[in-house]
């Protein structure tokens, strides 16, 4: 039984009280109500405070004599063996164990469905992150956004939500502009500009770029250094979306900023702003009222020499988001785009939304990476840059997308590669991976064998650690959504190994395979059926945060 399942038959309970006559409830009962593990296993399998809630608007005027009344409702329910009242009121539930063993078998029959629910159904959700400039290759901090976002989108997918991942690609403006003569530079071997680009990857590409496009020396230096600029562009761009694709980061729309100005989106902005009255001149430039809002200035939008600024890029940008029919617009940013979060929350005001609705600014912190014991220092300009290529080269896929998703991302994280490619189970990565490989390996020597999964009874599952691991796989649902409507992928990973951790218990006391020349009871195929579920479920909680489930280790 899943604590949703329970809370049900706790809300049919109280209807039927009220239907009966014997409470009235003024406001009426709630829609849905919260059960949840109560801290201290003793004190039962689930808990929940709606009398304590209810208590006062009762008829009974009394948390604690409308709890009574509900437990003696609860009490008729074959599922559930014991209701227990503690303190002003709080309901503690023990549930039958062929009731709690059900989960197992829907958990197998749902299978890769197993976890989704519809908490967030049908809101469309853009999901923005990464957004670098095309402009040399994706660092460090570009790698914990490529892994969160992605998982956070999956998490929001897995909850209902109509989800478009988006790469904003800031391909305009100035620094283009120094990236393409940084190329020429080092392709006619002079040195490159004191503000342009000195990586090492800038000589690899321009020497590409010569061995790729015929005569491109041969410009004169204005339409050579927009040729280095686009070819450039190109590649660079290309390298970062097969690097993303390589480390399993999906996105479905690659937005253009560039291609923004062109269909003259900045200008239908302004023009949609104006109407929502923030809008003044003063100092021949176009300025929006911010400050009505909570930003510490007002923002030019159009200069005084009639050029749109970045900020009005991000108010064109974040207007097109909206008018493509997004409910919810979600930014990724670094650490260092902190001043952001004022200004766009203002821009989506002066456009006549919500900005503690229809907008979200999520902050990530700085990642340091050691090797041998030192930091990995990282440089764009001085070209000591940590990639993610290099980063997927020296931890692989799988350890660094995990170890990234594990912690909220408003916290600074410091990642051993020592540490997190170790295969001891102190690694966490390894552990949820161990358990599911494990998990794969006992249904197969139960295939071989001849055991059949054609019997169940859930009633078997009595155990105290069959129990948990059931009380574990029930929760998954709730995790999912919770992380899903809190925007933190990091509780998947945290409960992934909490849940395996309750399966290494279960399978030290519990022995699943017969032995020797013992006869296969419905005992096997019960505890077969909850490593069944068990595998289920952490395959699909390691997908959400795109980590592969190992059949073997």
């Amino acid at each position: 039984m899943t604590p949703e399942q329970l809370a049900e038959k706790i809300l049919l309970a109280l209807t039927a009280l009220v239907d009966d006559g014997a409470l009235t409830v003024e406001g009426g009962l709630p829609g849905e109500l919260k059960v949840e593990r109560p801290k201290n296993p003793e004190h039962g399998d689930y808990a929940t405070n709606i009398a304590m809630q209810l208590g006062k608007r009762s008829s009974l005027g009394n948390p604690r004599k409308l709890a009574e009344l509900l437990a003696a409702k609860l009490q008729d329910d074959d599922a559930i063996t014991a209701v227990e009242i503690a303190g002003p009121g709080f309901i503690n539930i023990r549930v039958a164990a062929d009731a709690q063993g059900k989960i197992a078998a829907q958990i197998v029959e749902a299978g890769p469905a197993y976890g989704s629910s519809d908490s967030l159904k049908g809101q469309p959700i853009n999901l923005e992150f990464i957004s670098a400039n095309p402009t040399g290759p994706l660092h460090l901090g570009h790698t914990r956004w490529a892994a969160v976002g992605d998982a956070l989108a999956r998490v929001l997918i897995a909850a209902g939500a109509k989800v478009t991942r988006e790469f904003y690609v800031n391909d305009r403006g100035a620094q283009m502009d120094k990236f393409g003569a940084s190329l020429m530079a080092s392709a006619n071997g002079v040195p490159v500009p004191e503000d342009g680009y000195h990586g090492e990857y800038i000589n690899d590409l321009a020497a590409r770029i010569v061995a790729e496009v015929p005569g491109i020396k041969e410009l004169p230096e204005a339409e050579q250094s927009v040729a280095f600029r686009e070819a450039g562009y190109e590649r660079q761009l290309k390298e970062q979306q097969d690097q993303l694709a390589q480390f399993r980061t999906k996105f479905d729309v690659w937005m253009s900023e560039r291609s923004l100005h062109e269909q003259d989106g900045v200008g239908h902005a302004i023009e949609k702003l104006r109407e929502q009255g923030h809008l003044y001149e003063a100092d021949d430039a176009l300025w929006m009222r911010t400050t009505d809002f909570t930003d510490d200035k007002d923002r030019v939008l159009i200069r005084t020499n009639g050029d749109p600024t970045y900020f009005a890029s991000d108010a064109a940008y974040y207007v097109n988001k909206r008018e493509r029919g997004f409910e919810v617009c979600i930014y990724l940013l670094g650490a260092d785009h902190h001043g952001y979060v004022n200004r766009l929350k203002a821009i989506a005001a002066c456009a006549g939304d919500d900005p503690e609705h229809n907008i979200e600014i999520l902050i990530g912190q700085l990642v340091k990476i050691l090797k041998n014991g030192e930091e990995m220092k990282l440089s764009k300009r001085a070209g000591t840059i940590v990639t993610l290529a290099e980063l997927v080269e020296e931890s692989g896929v799988d350890p660094l997308r995990y170890t990234l998703c594990r912690y909220p991302v408003d916290s600074p994280l410091t990642l051993d590669i020592e540490e997190m490619t170790r295969q001891v189970s102190e690694n966490p990565v390894y552990y949820v991976q161990y358990a599911h490989a494990r998990l794969a390996s006992i249904l197969r020597n139960a295939d071989e064998l001849g055991i059949k999964l054609d019997e169940f009874e859930p009633g078997l599952l009595s155990h105290e650690k069959e129990g948990d691991l059931l009380r574990a796989l029930a929760d998954f649902p709730r995790v999912v959504a919770t992380a899903a409507e809190l925007r933190e992928p990091h509780r998947v990973a945290r409960y992934l190994e909490d849940t395996a951790s309750a399966f290494h218990k279960f399978y030290d006391v519990c022995r699943v395979l017969p032995r020797g020349d013992e006869e296969i009871e419905p005992v096997h195929k019960a505890r077969l059926t909850l490593v069944n579920a068990t595998k289920t479920v952490l395959a699909n909680g390691l997908d959400l945060l795109g980590v592969s489930a190992p059949e073997r280790m």
